[in-house]
């Protein structure tokens, strides 16, 4: 019979917090010295399992944009220095997120492959510096979850004081001006209990962050937008053609358009964020766990529990091999432990609670925000009564066109009552890499009237 457990912040996570914990705005000058340029701990852990910051690691010698990343990464050969499974599971459990263990003890055949950790997060110069230069100006707005003011693209909280700017250092990564995963991307649903096949989409994707561009910008430019994403699904074939544009804002609520082929109509889908379940994963997959955190930061309160030295997925450049297969990576039950790699880092440790008079289907989240890039690498969802729902997993993946580490290409997340899984962002068999835009040119895509409901009226039914 299966266990639920419940999450209790542990004394070893109170106790890391440390250096950048006690730092405070007046002390910009550390970043890139004592501090990462992210406001990281630059130093080792003392126990040498964390190395130093090393800063960035370029590709080796012949890598270009649209080549497999896997095949030119600097530690490409290294093998996994232990594998922590059923059988070692306790041994290793001050350093595992509760849904790990969870997972580790109820999934008959996982593991977590753990590999020697290299910190090669850093952020362009011209990011570097509006970091510095913002770090006293940021503020979070009266309504006590916008972001009112910033210097972007920068960090804009390098030395957090509360939960709110921890996610807005999130929210705000540097992912360059745009990301595309191009059509062939996939996303993938794992069987249902009891049967074999699993459920599969392909599709576009663009997501574009107009305060990216180099420069200064605050969040009131660009009417405030934050990030616009459009998505086109390619398969199955009932449901190609359909699409969607959203525009997110950094101070109101989203506003999303979508296409309907049946229909030929532009519709506007005012409730289609949040824990709204996105169409086709069989309610498995909700709105705003897209890269595990994403939309507005409004309906939770959030509070900084401290850090913690825990295994992440990261350096995952394993599931950025493109020319993999499906059948290959996405097993019934699990990914292939062969294509995940863990590394122990320290992460900062975020905890949601919905507020009173609001709602949501994952009323409690934790989230492990990796401390040299601020992505959400890690994280766990628990129900209505308090118990343990969700494993959340997002691999830190350092791009060399952007100088900077992003969320990986493949979002994952476990149901961890159902036993099911979604696997999405995901460039596996698609015979393409992820392509990122730090400059417009004279790609359209890359403005933000492009993100409305005339323009996908326009590019849709033509």
């Amino acid at each position: 019979m299966k266990t639920h457990l419940r999450f209790v912040p542990s004394v070893a996570v109170l106790l890391v917090a440390g250096l950048a914990w006690a730092a405070g705005p007046g002390d910009v000058n550390r970043l890139g010295k004592d501090l990462t340029p992210a406001g990281g701990e630059a130093a080792g852990n003392k126990d040498g399992t964390i190395p130093a910051w090393e800063g960035e690691a370029p590709p080796l010698p012949g890598w270009s944009s649209g080549k497999v990343r896997a095949e030119y990464w600097k530690y490409k050969d290294e093998k996994a220095q232990f594998s922590i499974d059923a059988s070692n599971v306790d041994k290793y459990a001050d350093k595992l997120s509760p849904a790990q263990i969870y997972r580790i003890k109820n999934t008959a055949g996982y593991r977590m492959d753990v590999y020697p950790t290299h910190r090669n997060c850093t952020l362009p110069d011209f990011v570097q510096e509006n970091t510095k230069a913002g770090a006293a100006k940021s503020k979070i707005g009266a309504d006590g979850w916008s972001l009112a003011d910033a210097v972007l693209p920068s960090v804009p909280f390098p030395f957090p004081q509360s939960g709110v700017e921890a996610m807005w250092n999130y929210l705000t990564r540097y992912q360059g001006l745009a990301s595309e995963w191009q059509p062939g991307a996939h996303s993938y649903l794992s069987p249902r209990p009891g049967t074999t096949e699993g459920v599969v989409y392909t599709w576009n994707q663009l997501n574009y962050y107009p305060w990216a561009a180099k420069g200064q910008h605050s969040p009131h430019d660009f009417g405030g937008m934050a990030n616009g994403t459009f998505y086109s699904i390619v398969e199955p074939i009932a449901l190609a053609g359909q699409a969607l544009v959203q525009r997110y804002y950094f101070d109101k609520d989203s506003e999303p358009f979508y296409y309907f082929t049946g229909q030929r109509r532009v519709r506007r889908l005012p409730a289609y964020a949040y824990d709204a379940p996105l169409m086709g994963f069989e309610n498995n997959y909700p709105s705003d766990e897209m890269m595990l955190f994403y939309g507005n930061p409004d309906r939770f309160d959030w509070k900084v529990v401290g850090k913690k030295e825990v295994y992440l997925p990261y350096n995952g450049f394993a599931m950025t091999n493109f020319n993999a297969t499906l059948p290959q990576v996405f097993g019934p039950q699990f990914i292939n432990p062969e294509y995940r790699r863990y590394e122990l880092h320290r992460a900062w440790v975020v905890e949601g609670t919905v507020k009173q008079g609001m709602r949501h289907t994952a009323p409690k989240k934790v989230f492990y925000l990796d401390e040299d890039s601020w992505v959400i690498a890690l994280g766990e969802d628990y129900d209505g009564e308090g118990k343990l729902w969700r494993l959340l997993e997002d691999p830190v993946l350092p791009v060399w066109e952007t100088h900077s580490c992003i969320s990986g290409p493949e979002t994952h997340l476990v149901d961890l009552i159902n036993g099911r899984y979604v696997a999405d962002m995901v460039i596996i068999g698609s015979g393409k890499d992820l392509a990122f835009y730090t400059d417009p040119g004279e790609d359209r895509r890359l403005r933000d009237d492009f993100y409305s409901a005339d323009s996908l009226r326009a590019l849709m039914e033509r």
